[in-house]
């Protein structure tokens, strides 16, 4: 546009694959752009490259380029295509932590033993763990205080520190060992705890989530367990996890991870962990339909999972009302203890307990609390399925369990145990 006029070159991103060592050649460096800013230049596209704006903005792109006139860019060959390669844009994409990367970072760390309850948000990795943690490196426990006690007997054995896992909701159950057990107050066992973050503040989440998770963070700080959020990339991964063990070795003290929605990348379960199946076995929902034609109106508190939602759309499609079902969706583990009280305070009423393995075991003191009540109103149905069905399915360890001996043992007057449809409508 006149003498000494700058040639504007458009900058254009390819999307070429191009390899690390590619990217360091094409990107300048941190100093070659603080010296390119020095001399008065800037990067290329920028505003402040562009002259100010006139009429000739409007000339074709070939104008431009030759600083000729539009007849001359016509007739010149098109040039050929841009080789400069730029650096991919990757900053905005949506990452996912890899388990097997995080499987790794621990086990770097000397973490070899896991043990835990199971979590929605903590499933993926749960899944890699129970799939590739060597035989007797990972229990799944009854609850979360078993599971961190598990954990400090392993260091006090090996001086090797446990990966704890749960989610947020259990955090009660390890108030006790955390304070009285791991605490450097007392017996200074280091241990690291993954805690899936149900119920994080600006999250959607369940109704019996939201209370817990907005204080979980207090909750940890009122314990003295340092936490941080763990990062959803490799290389936040392992900043955060120097920190936790650079600390757990320090103090001799337990850290917490907190875990957010959809932090890890997807991964299954390669078997079905010995679920029960079989052609004439009933589907949980099946065996619940047949609870509630025989009791369409006694009082029914239903166990924590999906359990609970599904007595709900039976109710709800058959027309049935809701009035007379208690839906224990927080709280695994107390159902029937709930049951029990209601069974007392309304002797003239049939009470059922609809029960599941996870939650049976989770505090099975409760079946000895029930039986030496003997109520003769008190009705305790436990489906046994096997597994941790609403947060990936991993196994409970209720296959092996003879649950009606258990009951007998615990003072229940009677106990009977079905397996298929012809059994239960017996």
């Amino acid at each position: 546009r006149g003498a000494g006029a700058p040639v504007l070159r458009p900058l254009v991103r390819r999307a070429t694959p191009v390899t690390a060592a590619q990217q360091a050649s094409a990107w300048p460096s941190a100093g070659s752009r603080a010296m390119c800013s020095a001399a008065g230049s800037e990067t290329p596209g920028s505003e402040a490259s562009a002259p100010p704006k006139s009429k000739e903005d409007k000339l074709p792109a070939e104008h431009m380029l030759s600083g000729g006139d539009v007849s001359q860019a016509s007739a010149q060959p098109k040039s050929k295509e841009d080789p400069r390669v730029y650096r991919p844009m990757t900053e905005t994409v949506r990452t996912f932590l890899n388990p097997a990367h995080f499987f790794a970072l621990l086990r770097s760390h000397g973490t070899t033993f896991f043990t835990g309850v199971p979590d929605s948000l903590l499933k993926d990795a749960c899944a890699f763990i129970t799939d590739h943690a060597p035989p007797g490196s990972h229990i799944i426990a009854a609850n979360e205080g078993t599971a961190l006690a598990a954990g400090a007997g392993h260091y006090l054995a090996t001086r090797n520190i446990a990966c704890v896992y749960m989610q947020n909701s259990g955090l009660g159950n390890t108030v006790n060992p955390l304070l009285s057990l791991c605490s450097d107050k007392v017996y200074s066992i280091p241990v690291l705890l993954m805690i899936g973050w149900r119920g994080e503040p600006g999250k959607k989440d369940e109704p019996q989530h939201l209370l817990q998770g907005r204080l979980t963070p207090s909750l940890l700080d009122q314990m003295n367990v340092p936490y941080e959020i763990l990062p959803d990339y490799a290389e936040g991964a392992f900043a955060v996890l120097e920190k936790a063990y650079e600390y757990m070795r320090t103090e001799k003290a337990p850290f917490a991870l907190l875990v957010k929605k959809q932090t890890f990348e997807k991964y299954s379960l390669k078997d079905d962990m010995g679920t029960f199946s079989g052609p004439d076995m009933l589907h949980r929902e099946e065996v619940l339909e047949r609870i509630i034609s025989v009791f369409p109106t006694e009082p029914l508190i239903t166990t924590t999972g999906f359990t609970s939602r599904e007595i709900f759309e039976l109710r709800a499609h058959k027309g049935q009302s809701h009035e007379q079902d208690f839906l224990t969706v927080g709280s695994m583990g107390h159902c029937s203890s709930i049951a029990l009280g209601i069974a007392i305070s309304k002797p003239q009423l049939s009470v059922l307990c609809i029960d599941g393995d996870g939650a049976a075991i989770m505090h099975m003191g409760a079946l000895v609390t029930a039986g030496q009540a003997g109520l003769k109103n008190f009705k305790h149905v436990l489906i046994n399925n096997a597994v941790h069905d609403s947060v990936g399915g991993q196994p409970t360890g209720g296959g092996n369990v003879d649950f009606t001996a258990i009951a007998k043992a615990c003072g229940y007057r009677a106990a009977e145990r079905a397996s298929k449809g012809e059994d239960i409508s017996a």
